[in-house]
C-alpha cells in the first residue's frame, strides 16, 4: 500500500485528521504556515439559545425583525445523538515511540440551520507540536455540515496549511446531478446517506453497542468514497489515555475501497461506556508505524 493511499485510509477510520496528519510527518519536510481561520458558510445558521426567547435576543444582538424573517428557523428534531453543542475533546498523537507528536480536538460547535436543514456543525483541528514542530509544522482545520438526525454530511470543509502551502477544499455533498453546489463550493456526487469522517465518528458514538454488532455506510474523506464497517470487539474493555482511565466499547473498523478490503492496515476506535460515549482512543496499525491518539481531556 503507497503511503499517500494509507494516509487516505486513516483518515476515514480515524476521525479524518488524527492519523493523516501524522503519517504526513514521516515523508514531507514542511515550512513555515500561518494557521488556517475560516467563517461558517452564509447559508449555515446557528440556533439560538433555547432558554432566550425571540424578543430577548433581539434586543441582545439588534437584528431588525425583517433580518430575523430571511432566516428560516431550524425544524425541532429529536435526534437521539448524545452531542451536545459547545462539547471539546482534546487529544495528543503518539506514533511509534514518538509521543505527543500532535494535537488533535474535535468540536461541536453547534446545531442550526443548513440549507433549509436541521444540522450539527462539527470541528476538527490537528497541530504538530515540538521538537517535530520546528521540522514538519501542519495546522489543518476540517469542517463538517451534518444531518442532524442521521449525520449525513451536508457539506465537508478541508483547510490544510502543510510544507508552506495552503489549500482550501468546500464540497457541497449531492447525490444527484440535478443539485448544483453554490458558487463558494464544488459538488462532490456521493451516494444518499453518505457520511464525512466526523460524521462518521459522532454516528459510531449513537449507535447502541449493546443491541448493534456491526454497522456500516459509505464514507468520503474529501478525496474518495470508501465503504467503512465498524464492528463491535469487546463491550467492556478497560482503557487508560492521559485522561484517565475508562471501561470502554472496543470498535473494529474496516475499509473496503472499490470493494475490496484493505488488509494491510487496521483500526480501533475505544468508546468510553458512559452517557455521551465519548471517544477516549483511536489505533491504527500501518505497514510502517503504529499510531494512538488519546485523550487529553474534555471541555
Amino acid at each position: 500500500m503507497s503511503l499517500r493511499k494509507s494516509v487516505a485510509i486513516g483518515a476515514v477510520a480515524l476521525v479524518g485528521f488524527g492519523v493523516g496528519v501524522i503519517y504526513y510527518l514521516h515523508a514531507r519536510a514542511g515550512q513555515p504556515a500561518p494557521e488556517v481561520v475560516s467563517a461558517e458558510p452564509s447559508e449555515f445558521h446557528a440556533a439560538a439559545p433555547e432558554e432566550k426567547s425571540e424578543t430577548m435576543v433581539a434586543a441582545k444582538t439588534s437584528v431588525p425583525a425583517e433580518a430575523k424573517k430571511a432566516v428560516p428557523a431550524a425544524p425541532p428534531v429529536d435526534t437521539g445523538l448524545p452531542l451536545k453543542a459547545g462539547e471539546m475533546l482534546e487529544y495528543t498523537a503518539n506514533v511509534a515511540k514518538l509521543s505527543n507528536v500532535a494535537t488533535l480536538s474535535v468540536k461541536v460547535v453547534g446545531r442550526g440551520n443548513f440549507a433549509g436543514k436541521s444540522a450539527w456543525h462539527l470541528q476538527a483541528t490537528a497541530h504538530t507540536q515540538n521538537p517535530l514542530r520546528m521540522v514538519f509544522e501542519l495546522d489543518d482545520q476540517f469542517d463538517s455540515y451534518s444531518d442532524a438526525g442521521t449525520l449525513a454530511s451536508m457539506q465537508y470543509e478541508m483547510r490544510l496549511s502543510e510544507r508552506g502551502q495552503k489549500v482550501e477544499s468546500l464540497q457541497r455533498m449531492t447525490a444527484s446531478d440535478k443539485e448544483p453546489a453554490p458558487a463558494d463550493a464544488s459538488a462532490a456526487r456521493v451516494l444518499p446517506g453518505t457520511r464525512d469522517p466526523l460524521g462518521m465518528m459522532e454516528y459510531l458514538r449513537n449507535v447502541d453497542w449493546s443491541k448493534t454488532a456491526e454497522v456500516r455506510g459509505p464514507v468520503y474523506d474529501g478525496h474518495k468514497l470508501y465503504d467503512v464497517r465498524a464492528k463491535l470487539a469487546a463491550t467492556s474493555e478497560a482503557v487508560e489515555v492521559a485522561a484517565g482511565n475508562y471501561t470502554t466499547s472496543k470498535i473494529g473498523i474496516r475499509v473496503l475501497e472499490d470493494g475490496v478490503e484493505m488488509k494491510d492496515a487496521s483500526f480501533t476506535l475505544y468508546l468510553a461506556n458512559n452517557a455521551a460515549r465519548t471517544p477516549v482512543l483511536l489505533e491504527a496499525v500501518m505497514p510502517f508505524a503504529t499510531a494512538r491518539v488519546e485523550l487529553l481531556k474534555t471541555r
